[in-house]
């Protein structure tokens, strides 16, 4: 079976990890400008980045020579409204029509995520999501996206792994650090928030412009480690936890019966005013977003006392509910995320059949400490055969997915230019672009291809035949 005609591969970043100019040009700060997870890290800020922000036109027209059909991006929240509400940076505003002028130059989709991670700091400083007013912020900001670029743009994200900020919130360096008595409590206050402003936004979208809108969560199907009926229910209890808490209160518009019952057990049920499942249910997505990057497998729960797992990769545990193990059927990268193709293509069909709407994946891909090396014709460049290989293997299952009856329609993997990984920094490459600097050394930021460049260049001109 082949891709659609009109698939829309392309690529991925966000705003925060390449933009740069992060205080710049009315900017205001962001949770993720002053994270201290960088420096606890020991890696690179994000007030350069890649300057993407500078050199927008250059990346973008890299892409178009790569044939890229979509270009996802994010908008930077507190580029736009420096506090979050009030006042609009017009200057915000002139610089994303400047990057939707050059995607339409090059004939390049863009899809847009409002959020991706990058919370105002001024909303934060008043309690971020665990505030019920964020919720009217949120709505506020989409507003002001719709009004300036609601005629340009047909595909929005609303949220970037909303699962991924409740459950790694202090491995990426998302969470308020509030003073509360329970703060599990207050993590599953701030997703019930959150998942309210979406469906807001849903509907305001659909009001306000003839776009197509969607979440963006983090799934990972998740594997029993053995035929144990205990470990099928821890299973079962870490995808509701996981995964389907919230996309089923996204497209169902009601909390899932598993994490519901979880979240009872724990004493952490969030605070319902009056219509907010009303608001739930009128929220109507027209597709399911999601990045996909391995999976879990799980046991059940030994009783021991729960390890913080510092990479979002690297699996869960609730305690009593299931407990994270490695699967040893899997290779690893060399940061120690399992590597599972096949799982890439059984997650697409999970999806499809729990949720019937159209699928894109906006984030797949392998980091790996890149190595800069003179090419034949004497100009520089990365022989990443590794991210090909990666690559290659999980297009190939979605493709298959896609012949299992799967509605997938574009591909957008992570990244399209290397940026700031939030552990790694930029010793941790994702990107088919080269960015020409170290941790702290800026160098000259000059972009070069990699080889990968070119591998994705021909399956895009060919619609995905080439990769056999």
């Amino acid at each position: 079976m082949m891709f659609p005609n009109n698939f829309l591969w392309g690529a991925s970043t966000s705003a925060y990890q390449c933009e740069g100019a992060a205080t710049s040009y009315g900017k205001g700060l962001s949770v993720m400008d002053v994270s201290s997870v960088f420096q606890e890290c020991g890696v690179t800020d994000v007030e350069v980045a890649s300057d993407h922000y500078h050199r927008f036109i250059e990346d973008i027209s890299l892409m178009a020579e790569m044939g890229f059909k979509a270009y996802r991006f994010s908008v930077s929240w507190s580029r736009i409204l420096p506090n979050g509400i009030g006042e609009v940076n017009e200057e915000g505003i002139a610089h994303y029509h400047r990057v939707l002028d050059e995607l339409e130059k090059h004939h390049i989709e863009p899809i847009v995520t409002m959020y991706h991670f990058d919370l105002p700091l001024a909303l934060q400083d008043k309690g971020g999501w665990s505030n019920r007013s964020t919720i009217d912020a949120f709505t506020e900001y989409a507003s002001v996206l719709f009004s300036h670029f609601g005629d340009r743009i047909k595909y929005w994200l609303t949220i970037n792994e909303q699962n991924m900020m409740i459950i790694h919130g202090d491995a990426l360096g998302t969470s308020s650090h509030r003073k509360v008595n329970n703060e599990k409590k207050d993590l599953y206050q701030q997703n019930h928030h959150m998942l309210v402003a979406q469906a807001k936004v849903m509907q305001l979208c659909h009001k306000m412009t003839d776009a197509k809108i969607g979440p963006a969560p983090n799934i990972s199907s998740v594997y029993p480690a053995t035929p144990h009926p205990d470990d099928m229910l821890a299973a079962s209890n870490a995808s509701a936890i996981r995964n389907w808490l919230y996309l089923d209160a996204t497209v169902f518009g009601k909390y899932n019966s598993i994490a519901w019952s979880f979240m009872e057990s724990e004493g952490i049920i969030p605070d319902i005013h009056e219509g907010d499942m009303e608001v739930l249910k009128s929220a109507q997505p027209d597709f399911i977003a999601f990045n996909y990057y391995s999976n879990m497998t799980v046991q059940r729960s030994r009783g021991e006392s729960i390890t913080q797992v510092k990479d979002q990769q690297m699996g869960e545990s609730e305690q009593g509910y299931f407990e994270s193990v490695p699967n040893h059927t899997l290779n690893k990268n060399e940061y120690g995320w399992e590597i599972d193709p096949i799982g890439f293509r059984y997650c697409l069909r999970e999806v499809w059949d729990r949720y019937s709407l159209p699928m894109i994946v906006t984030e797949n891909g392998l980091g790996a400490k890149d190595i800069l090396v003179i090419g034949d014709d004497n100009i520089p460049t990365v022989i990443d055969d590794y991210r090909i290989d990666y690559l290659r293997a999980h297009i190939k299952q979605m493709r298959l997915a896609i012949e299992d009856g799967c509605d997938v329609f574009g591909y957008c993997p992570w990244s399209a230019i290397d940026l700031v990984s939030t552990h790694q920094g930029m010793n941790k490459r994702y990107g088919f672009i080269y960015v020409n600097r170290d941790e702290f050394d800026l160098k000259d930021l000059a972009r070069y291809k990699k080889k990968s460049f070119y591998w994705y260049q021909s399956v895009i001109s060919k619609n995905g035949t080439s990769l056999d």
